[in-house]
């Protein structure tokens, strides 16, 4: 099996790609970045908040400390899914300002920052939401988003709106907490603008108390600070990608799987054309070119003087723009972006950067009481139950009936057994040694197989019975999708009111739990 480059990371295991591992937190909050005017960045986020509608207080105090001259920042970011997207869009949030409340000093304030992903164009990413009402019902959304265009170019509809009033209106719930989901909601989509603008107003609702600015590289006042980033970056528009190619030939060689490949005359950047679609640039040694037409250098860096959000930064050069824009301290990921980040380095230093150093995000699976009630019966972790669903509760149902022959105590002993007679045999004849090895392996292989059968065919009994096994998979696994992957966060805010999101800024930085809530 290929290692995980992200939990690698974790282990401390892959110095050679990582600058700062997770025990220099001290030493990235000592490299100051004097060169980053945060009055100025101050000035171009509070126009855009000004923009967005949010420049309310708590803004204005985020902003503020931002402004500071040894501020730093501690960054995360997520694609702009309808009503937020999955759960852990939220959580990355969260644990921005979890992480930043805990750095912060006066005479060198932290602040977190969400980066929409408002130039993103991957339509069947955000397009749609789940979520689970009290009657279990999964409730599953999908908007009619138009392909290939910025979502922070695609204007938020009225019948979008009324798509989700009537999801709302279905969801089986208490009426004061269905109201004050709707009343969120309402005042997110009331100020119009773009889906991302949809997006950042839900974000500010939720986590602007708890201390996160949030941010849209496609607005004007922003997009200009970046421009400086994006025409070095038109000065040697293959050096970047031959980075990170080399950096995936090492971690082949050091038996990982690389996230991210480049192939011959790809760059690094995407260009917003006339006809909306955002296309990525590729550069033949002398011109640039879209699937639809070429562009000389000069033209580009024309057009990034006229409007510069109309370039923007693919995935290998995103993190670094960022980097570049903001004072960063930390950059709070998930696994992919980990994986990412081990092949950008060499990237970083090309822009005349150091790379971040990179948090883990916090992990909630969020268990209700049924299902935490379940969970303690099968004497199972919710992570079990995600990885086996059918075993677990199969295994459970075997114990309480007294089933020994589904349990891996007997399959154990039968291995045992097998082992003895195989090391009999093979003192009575040598030649016998390795047939009896192999025979042992298959048998006691095939049986496990028989095992795994019994216990899945119980579970599926149950299942007929009680519907136990649809209601976990339902709670852990929506739609056979880890819940924080797949459930929309408002799932739980519908059933529990307020209380989850307080549970939640309770927590440490970086934390990986299971956490129940009644």
């Amino acid at each position: 099996m290929t290692k995980t480059i992200a939990a690698a990371y974790r282990a401390g295991e892959l110095p050679a790609f990582f600058r700062l591992g997770l025990g220099d937190l001290d030493r990235a909050a000592s490299e100051l970045r004097p060169e980053v005017d945060r009055a100025a960045l101050a000035a171009a986020l509070r126009e855009y908040h000004r923009d967005l509608g949010t420049l309310d207080a708590q803004a204005e105090e985020w902003l503020e400390r931002l402004a500071h001259p040894a501020s730093r920042v501690v960054v995360t970011g997520q694609q702009a899914g309808l009503l937020t997207g999955p759960a852990y869009s939220v959580h990355k949030g969260a644990d921005a300002a979890l992480l930043a409340r805990r750095l912060h000093r006066e005479d060198a304030p932290v602040v977190a920052v969400y980066w929409v992903a408002s130039q993103d164009h991957d339509a069947a990413e955000v397009a749609s939401t789940t979520l689970l009402d009290h009657a279990e019902e999964l409730h599953r959304l999908t908007l009619d988003m138009p392909e290939g265009v910025p979502v922070g170019r695609v204007r938020w509809r009225e019948e979008w709106t009324a798509e989700v009033e009537g999801l709302l209106d279905r969801f089986d719930t208490a009426p004061e907490y269905r109201e004050a989901v709707r009343a969120r909601v309402a005042r997110a989509v009331t100020g119009g603008g773009s889906w991302a603008d949809v997006f950042a107003r839900l974000i500010h609702s939720l986590l602007a108390p708890a201390g996160v600015l949030v941010l849209d590289p496609l607005h004007p006042a922003l997009a200009r600070r970046m421009a400086p980033t994006l025409a070095h970056e038109l000065e040697r528009p293959l050096d970047g990608p031959a980075r990170i190619e080399a950096a995936a030939e090492q971690l082949i060689a050091a038996g990982f799987e690389p996230q991210l490949r480049r192939p011959a005359g790809a760059t690094n950047l995407f260009l917003e054309e006339e006809d909306g679609g955002r296309r990525l640039l590729r550069f033949d040694g002398r011109r640039f070119s879209t699937e639809t037409q070429e562009y000389s250098r000069e033209a580009l860096l024309d057009l990034l003087a006229a409007d510069p959000s109309r370039l923007t930064p693919a995935a290998g050069l995103r993190p670094v723009v960022q980097d570049a824009l903001l004072p960063t301290l930390a950059f709070v990921v998930g696994p992919g972006e980990i994986a990412y980040g081990a092949q950008l380095g060499g990237v970083y230093e090309l822009h005349g950067l150091k790379q971040p150093l990179l948090w883990p995000r916090l992990s909630v699976t969020w268990l209700e009481p049924n299902v935490a009630r379940l969970l303690t019966r099968l004497g199972a972790t919710a992570a079990e139950v995600q990885a086996d669903p059918e075993g677990v509760l199969g295994r459970a149902l075997a114990r309480e009936r007294g089933a020994a022959a589904a349990s891996a105590e007997r399959l154990a002993k039968l291995d045992a057994e097998l082992r003895a007679l195989a090391d009999e045999l093979g003192a009575l004849d040598p030649t016998l040694v390795g047939a009896a090895e192999r025979t042992r392996t298959r048998t006691t292989a095939r049986m496990g197989h028989l095992q795994r059968l019994a216990v899945s065919a119980l579970a599926r009994q149950e299942d007929d019975r009680t519907r136990q096994l649809t209601r976990l998979r339902r709670h852990l696994l929506p739609g056979g999708v880890p819940q924080e992957r797949e459930m929309n966060f408002l799932t739980y805010l519908l059933k529990h009111g307020e209380e989850p999101l307080r549970r939640l800024l309770a927590l440490e930085p970086g934390t990986r739990t299971e956490l129940p809530i009644s």
